[in-house]
């Protein structure tokens, strides 16, 4: 494809049909990522406070062959948010749209901007009684459209799904500038294809989402937290299968934590204060969500003994308070944040088979191992109730990654080959973005990518929409 820079010649052409305010000066933030891994570059930055606008904004750039890259909070990990290079793109940031369009408590659905932090969705529903349970450790930054465009899914995947499964309907602008109203609140509606989920997980290729209706959930009456120590991978997996016997869907969380996370939290937020003396080797998160009637103290309190009993945990710690809770999830909540303050040499965002995931980390370290540097540290910890885990690989202690950089892909091939030969997926959670497109054309399916081309073809064929994300240019 060829593409324009959004220049000034451009920016004349937009001001003259968009109220005055919407193109802004960019700050630097509009251009940096996470990971400090890319860095963007922009034309120019429009911040639209309307459907309508955005409309405008993506006709004109379909007209010119200038590309377009949707920003939402900027908290993705595989570079989706940033283009840093060819030609200077426009960045449409949809955080003037933030407004909460309608809540219907009684048909539990929400319709909200696609530029309102999750945070402030979830307090919306919450002010109505109910819940939006899509819950991560950015959810006070990113935003529902980038949530669903990425298909977000965090910690309570097991009990209510990902972002896809919490969507109904969607407003989004196509690639030539039109609006498509989507915004359905109908939980059943077989009309032909489903654009929606074609949208949710496109990474910004195929339009810019601009609201949502996302579905809500009851509250549950009592919540329960505790973290069980457990002497193995194997040992967890059985203990998640006790723990949904015995309390089926109450189960909203089940997150496994190696010891290297916790050591890096003490290292690195030492005010963060932990259960254990001695961090455990393998331990496990347990998040509860009952209804009226139930004591959640009394059913992890059994489900402790019946683990004991089964040699599936040596120890455990179960809050008594919801101020307890909180210390025991901010634990989980801040390992990513660690992990940054030390800086990885490869991160992994992978899923596998939930059977599978012994063998994997076995594998897995005695890959990295097989590299030669003995003194690497794999923080390996994440959603194990849905099979998704963040297998991360450290400096030794004194060192940087800058010292590894000449086996950081090394390391990535083999801990994705692995996941490949496990019949699992190289991105479980965080999407392709720029990051991963190698990936997917190593690891993808022959038959799949070429649908992927032909949809990308049909709804854009002047290629506009985020260039160079999830697909290769």
């Amino acid at each position: 494809m060829t593409y324009k820079s959004a220049d000034a010649v451009f920016a004349a052409t937009l001001s003259a049909a968009l109220p005055e305010g919407v193109l802004c000066r960019c700050e630097p933030r509009y251009l940096e990522e996470p990971r400090g891994r890319y860095q963007g570059q922009v034309g120019l930055l429009a911040k639209p406070t309307c459907t309508d606008q955005v409309a405008t904004l993506v006709r004109a750039a379909n007209t010119a062959r200038v590309p377009v890259v949707p920003y939402g909070g900027g908290t993705g990990l595989v570079g989706g948010q940033v283009m840093p290079e060819g030609a200077a793109p426009l960045l449409i940031s949809l955080e003037r749209m933030a407004r909460i369009r309608a809540v219907y408590p009684q048909e539990n659905v929400l319709v909200a901007e696609a530029g309102a932090i999750l945070a402030d969705v979830q307090q919306a529903a919450l002010a109505q009684d109910r819940l939006f349970p899509l819950s991560l450790a950015a959810e006070g930054t990113a935003q529902i459209g980038g949530n669903l465009a990425t298909n977000a899914g965090g910690v309570n995947v097991l009990r209510y799904g990902n972002a896809r499964d919490l969507c109904l309907g969607l407003e989004a602008v196509l690639p030539n500038g039109e609006i498509w109203n989507g915004l359905s609140r109908l939980r059943k509606d077989n009309t032909g294809y489903d654009l929606r989920n074609l949208l949710i997980g496109a990474e910004g290729t195929l339009g810019v989402i601009t609201a949502a209706t996302v579905k809500l959930a009851p509250i549950p009456a009592r919540q329960g937290v505790a973290i069980f120590v457990v002497p193995t991978p194997d040992a967890a997996i059985a203990l998640l299968a006790l723990a949904r016997d015995r309390l089926g869907e109450g189960v909203s969380a089940f997150e496994l934590m190696h010891r290297q996370g916790l050591a890096f939290l003490a290292e690195h937020l030492p005010q963060l204060r932990q259960p254990f003396a001695e961090p455990p080797t393998w331990s496990v998160l347990i998040d509860l969500g009952l209804s009226r009637g139930q004591d959640p103290v009394a059913a992890l309190t059994d489900l402790f003994e019946a683990a004991l009993e089964a040699g599936l945990t040596e120890d455990g710690v179960i809050a008594q308070s919801q101020s307890q809770a909180q210390a025991l999830w901010a634990m989980r909540e801040q390992i990513p944040e660690a992990n940054r303050m030390v800086g990885s040499i490869s991160s992994h965002d992978i899923s596998v088979p939930i059977s599978q995931i012994p063998d994997f980390i076995q594998a897995g370290g005695a890959a990295i191992a097989a590299l030669g540097e003995g003194d690497m540290r794999v923080n390996c910890f994440g959603h194990l109730g849905d099979g998704n885990l963040h297998y991360n690989v450290f400096p030794a202690p004194g060192k940087s990654r800058v010292d590894y950089e000449h086996l950081a892909a090394d390391v990535k091939r083999r801990v994705h080959d692995l996941v490949q030969e496990r019949g699992g997926s190289f991105s479980a959670e965080h999407g392709v973005g720029r990051m991963k497109v190698a990936d997917l054309q190593r690891y993808g399916d022959p038959v799949k990518l070429a649908a992927m081309r032909a949809i990308k073809q049909a709804l854009d064929p002047n290629g506009i929409m985020n260039p160079g994300a999830v697909l290769p240019l």
